[in-house]
């Protein structure tokens, strides 16, 4: 009898033992992940390259109006490429939102294809008629959108500041630091300081 429960007690504070450390590294992951730099937008070759003046587009919005995509603007244009039934699109939209709110310098455009009646249904259901949205293939076809969701940065004299594939937040921001510093990514940037 006294064997066994040794053996419990053993087994007890084994397994006490094992939650410490499991808690241990979860904690230290939790750090890690703190610790790494979020990764930019995934930046594609095709399309107007950074740095050159977009194709210029006038085209007519489903929540009213014209939206001019290219031309001179007082404000970056933000164009966003998106789906009724992209899941991360749908997670970003609060984002854009957010965006569209607290950065008064820049217009955010949401941008896709397909059928009318699907697009209407989605701003009702997603509450988007605040934002200008688009239905234009050539305008998807112009960028190389490939996959969704990607974003395209234009400047007030409607040059390519940034772009690239955005499935987070800090991926979106990434964008708007292009702009700011120059750098298209990150790997732009450490390639660039590389070589200096």
């Amino acid at each position: 009898m006294s064997l066994l429960i040794f053996a419990v007690c053993v087994l007890t504070v084994l397994v006490l033992a094992l939650i410490v450390m499991v808690f241990a590294l979860a904690r230290q992951i939790g750090i890690l992940f703190e610790r790494i730099s979020p990764v930019g937008a995934m930046v594609n070759d095709s399309g107007p390259k950074l740095g050159e003046v977009s194709p210029a587009f006038n085209l007519p919005s489903l929540t009213g109006g014209l939206v001019q995509i290219g031309a001179v603007s007082p404000k970056h244009t933000l164009i966003f490429f998106l789906s009724p039934t992209c899941p991360i699109c749908k997670k970003l939209l609060p984002v854009l939102a957010s965006i569209r709110q607290s950065e008064t310098w820049l217009d955010v455009v949401l941008a896709s294809d397909g059928e009318e009646a699907r697009h209407r249904d989605f701003i009702a259901r997603a509450e988007l008629e605040q934002f200008p949205y688009v239905i234009s293939e050539q305008l998807g076809v112009t960028y190389r959108v490939a996959r969704l969701p990607f974003a395209v940065l234009l400047d007030g004299e409607g040059v390519v500041k940034a772009k690239g594939l955005v499935n987070t937040r800090e991926q979106l921001e990434s964008l708007f630091n292009a702009a700011e510093t120059g750098y298209a990514s990150i790997q732009d940037f450490a390639s660039r300081t590389a070589h200096s």
